[in-house]
């Protein structure tokens, strides 16, 4: 009897065969053996590819056997070189997150602006119907031109309807306090009986004007949303939609306990980013897609891309001379925290922002070249390179239109304010609000479109490096034999 060993699989499938007859035959790959016996034997091997190749023998007896299945794992030497080039760049992600790791984020006295407010959850307990002209607190009508956006506010608050609305305090030292809210009929947000909102609390201002709302308390059906989220994710993911949702928590505990309070602690914005993103692109890629050679190649070519990513932002940041300082909240950031370098806080932004797409495109195009390979393992690296690419450039369409609409719909206000000011192309594209925009959009597109072919070149030359161990016959090592019939030299 001739019995054949075979090299170990990455799949927990087992092989499936099945024969007729008395006889006994052997095949590597998709071969022929004959031997002898009267019967004839046909059966199915996990192993990667298809070899053929035939050999003779006396008898009768004829063995038939196919190859399929998934490909078999990289080879040891090439397992070496990605633990090489991995290893090193995971200690030096881990000593960099101890040696910048911030005790938390350093204490200051509020300034009562912004989001830098004290605040307590409230209720609407009650909302009367009240004349405008009876809660003016100089009594007199406004006037002026009516045509104008503040001259007719003035004129509604004059002759109109306002709300008055009684709310309690729910949370704090305070609680079971109320206070009262006159709503204009011109404010965009009107208050309703039962109403949950935000109050802000100012210590300093008299006992009557302690309070105000706010906002609107919207924590239930955010907390709804993120239930169906998560259940969505879970029932079509299962298992996977489970480590990636595990994988989400820790990336948002990463930003929360390191990145954020790294900045604020003065650390430089670049280094906080690229080693908080990193840490975050190593737990998220190998807790989701498994610790194998597939997703370090993925984690390569994120890699790769971010670096590109963080040098070409560093660089055209300065060179538009982007501060980085545009709005009310950069201001108060600024004001609160002088030391913060607000255009590295930029390009840790951008280096971040970009992470998540740079994700998925790496994941796909390695998955893409793997399968490319089980499907035709003889095919070398440059053709795996040409017929992954091909998948690619359809993944780049698609994912630089989705970046760019992004940040476009983030940006929609102001680009209506540009457009009621009938302000030109260049003009909106000059303004520092715009441009930084349009450098993040610029520099992360520019990162996705790179990671595809650096991918794709990674992912084939390592799975077409591949060597599978020599099988055996009776203890004897069968010679190994290439894509192209012959035998290796050994």
């Amino acid at each position: 009897m001739t019995t054949t060993d075979q090299p170990p699989y990455p799949s927990s499938e087992p092989p499936r065969g099945h024969g007729s007859g008395d006889g006994s035959g052997h095949g590597s790959g998709a071969g022929h053996s004959h031997g002898s016996g009267a019967g004839a034997g046909h059966g199915h091997d996990p192993s990667s590819g298809h070899r053929p190749g035939h050999s003779h023998g006396s008898g009768g007896g004829h063995g038939h056997s196919h190859s399929h299945g998934p490909a078999a794992p990289v080879s040891k030497h090439l397992r070496k070189v990605i633990a090489a080039i991995l290893i090193p760049f995971t200690a030096a992600v881990a000593v960099g997150l101890v040696v910048l790791w911030p005790g938390g984020a350093p204490a200051h006295e509020r300034t009562g602006v912004g989001f830098d407010r004290q605040t307590q959850q409230a209720t609407v307990t009650k909302v009367v119907s009240v004349s405008c002209k009876s809660v003016n607190a100089s009594g007199e009508t406004p006037t002026g031109n009516t045509s104008t956006a503040e001259g007719s506010s003035a004129q509604q608050q004059a002759s109109g309807t306002c709300k008055k609305a009684t709310i309690r305090v729910d949370t704090g030292k305070d609680k079971g306090r109320t206070f009262t809210e006159i709503v204009q009929p011109d404010q965009p947000r009107q208050l309703n009986e039962g109403e949950k909102v935000v109050a802000a609390y100012e210590p300093s201002a008299p006992k009557d004007l302690q309070y105000s709302v706010t906002d609107v308390n919207r924590r239930f059906p955010m907390a709804l949303l993120a239930g169906i989220f998560a259940l969505a994710v879970v029932v079509v993911g299962r298992m996977r939609g489970l480590m990636a949702l595990i994988a989400l928590a820790v990336s948002f505990m990463v930003l929360t306990f390191f990145i954020l309070p790294a900045i604020l602690q003065g650390s430089n914005p670049l280094l906080v980013a690229v080693i908080g993103a990193s840490a975050i692109m190593l737990i998220a890629l190998y807790m989701c897609h498994g610790l194998s050679a597939r997703t370090s190649v993925a984690v390569l070519g994120t890699l790769l891309s971010l670096v590109l990513i963080g040098l070409l932002g560093s660089e055209f940041i300065s060179w538009a001379a982007l501060t980085g300082n545009t709005d009310d909240n950069t201001g108060l950031i600024h004001g609160l925290y002088p030391s913060i370098d607000m255009s590295g806080l930029l390009l840790a932004g951008v280096i971040i922002g970009s992470l998540g797409v740079l994700d998925d495109v790496t994941v796909t195009q390695t998955s893409a070249v793997w399968e490319l390979h089980e499907a035709n393992p003889s095919m070398g690296w440059r053709g795996l390179y040409r017929a992954g690419i091909r998948i690619g450039r359809d993944h780049i369409a698609s994912v630089v239109n989705t970046l760019v609409l992004a940040y476009a719909g983030a940006a929609l206000p102001l680009l209506l304010l540009f457009s009621i000011a009938q302000s030109g192309v260049g003009t909106v594209a000059n303004s520092e609000l715009v441009a930084e925009e349009v450098v993040r959009t610029l520099v992360g597109s520019i990162g996705l479109v790179a990671s595809v072919p650096v991918t794709t070149l990674l992912a084939a030359l390592v799975v077409a490096a591949d060597r599978p161990g020599p099988a055996t016959v009776g203890g004897t090592p069968v010679p190994a034999r290439t894509r192209r019939g012959r035998r290796r030299k050994r």
